[in-house]
């Protein structure tokens, strides 16, 4: 992997009673947040090769919109991501270290701690990443997701 792109999902509704948290959709604030970010990344030609998104409906519906700008790639829905530490989302992406460019989507805590992880090794040192925030981290070296592996190129949010 080259390059990983971080996209916390964008905000969502409040559950309603009886709602299931993954089931919760994206509020109207949160669809104009998504396309703001699907417009930042066009806007850097960062489009991935690869997607790997939570099955949660606000983590999806992020993406769609991030892909209506950006165009169809292939993508994957992994319920790992889903309430992740920075641990398990590491090793999940080890699986993808063929990947050129990769777009994970996903939830906080995980996503800002795997940030952490991935730039200065320790997971402790996150900084936040706010509703519909993205990280790009490249990697230097082929081989396995590793703390302390990549470097942070940028970092948005809207």
């Amino acid at each position: 992997m080259r390059e990983l792109i971080l996209l916390r999902h964008a905000h969502a509704e409040p559950a309603q009673a009886g709602q299931s948290d993954l089931d919760r959709p994206l509020s109207p604030d949160g669809h104009a947040e998504a396309e703001a970010a699907a417009r930042w990344l066009a806007g850097r030609r960062l489009a991935p090769d690869c997607v790997v998104c939570s099955p949660a409906r606000r983590t999806r519906e992020t993406l769609e919109t991030v892909l209506s700008v950006l165009g169809y790639v292939d993508q994957r829905l992994d319920e790992r991501i889903y309430e992740a530490t920075p641990g398990t989302l590491a090793a999940l992406l080890d699986g993808y270290r063929e990947v050129d460019r990769l777009l994970m989507v996903g939830h906080n805590p995980g996503l800002e701690r795997l940030v952490a992880l991935l730039n200065s090794g320790q997971s402790s040192q996150f900084r936040g990443m706010p509703p519909a925030g993205i990280a790009v981290l490249e990697f230097g070296a082929e081989g396995p997701v590793e703390p302390g592996g990549a470097t942070l190129s940028a970092f948005w949010w809207p």
